[in-house]
């Protein structure tokens, strides 16, 4: 782990589809820590009548929002899947706009925080794929094997295989993701399991009991 800096400990979060990422972000979230979620972030900036709304269809054209006047994000997503200069396009709309959000918040949590202490979690599902390690003292890796992530995505999300694995697929890899982790919590047994490796990590960032 990186040197942490007086009073803040920023942690990016990240983990490839259905590996349990939010389970392990919403226990950091009730041992203390502020989380920003960057999915939760990314809707926010192509709100209605949002300017980032408003610069995917000058990019994409009117096809992209639902009837409601929302941001059609079945539609977008087939649009980008597999047009690499789309999803650039795509990125440089959102992307600034989320990390923009997330300073601000992070701002808003360290002066909050009791004395100014504060664990700062960043959710960042493309935190590899975006080069974003770098940003943060702590960087934590959620990992589960491909074949039970395959098995989550059928099950709770009603995806087909070919469609859970094309997706897996259009991530970084396992490898990619620890290869920039300070820790890897490997969700291959139960969620209370993964429930216990957090609170590891958290006595060990910051002293606390868990």
């Amino acid at each position: 782990m990186t040197e942490q800096r007086e009073h803040v400990i920023d942690v990016g979060l990240t983990g490839g589809i259905a590996s349990g990422k939010s389970t392990a972000a919403a226990e950091l979230a009730a041992l203390g820590a502020t989380v920003i979620d960057a999915d939760a972030l990314a809707r926010q900036v192509v709100a209605p009548g949002s300017e980032g709304l408003a610069e995917v269809v000058s990019a994409f054209g009117e096809s992209v929002l639902t009837a409601a006047g929302e941001m059609d994000r079945a539609a977008v997503g087939q649009l980008v899947f597999g047009d690499a200069d789309a999803r650039e396009r795509l990125n440089g709309i959102i992307h600034p706009r989320v990390r923009s959000e997330a300073t601000r918040l992070r701002r808003e949590a360290i002066a909050a925080a009791d004395g100014g202490r504060a664990v700062v979690v960043q959710d960042i599902p493309l935190l590899v794929e975006t080069g974003q390690a770098e940003r943060f003292d702590v960087v934590i890796v959620v990992q589960a094997p491909i074949e039970e992530r395959v098995r989550r995505m059928a099950s709770d999300r009603g995806m087909t295989e070919a469609d859970a694995r094309a997706r897996i697929d259009a991530q970084a890899t396992d490898d990619e993701r620890a290869a920039v982790a300070d820790v890897v919590l490997r969700n291959d047994s139960t969620r209370e399991d993964l429930i216990r490796a957090v609170r590891t990590v958290w006595r060990e960032l910051t002293g606390d009991p868990a």
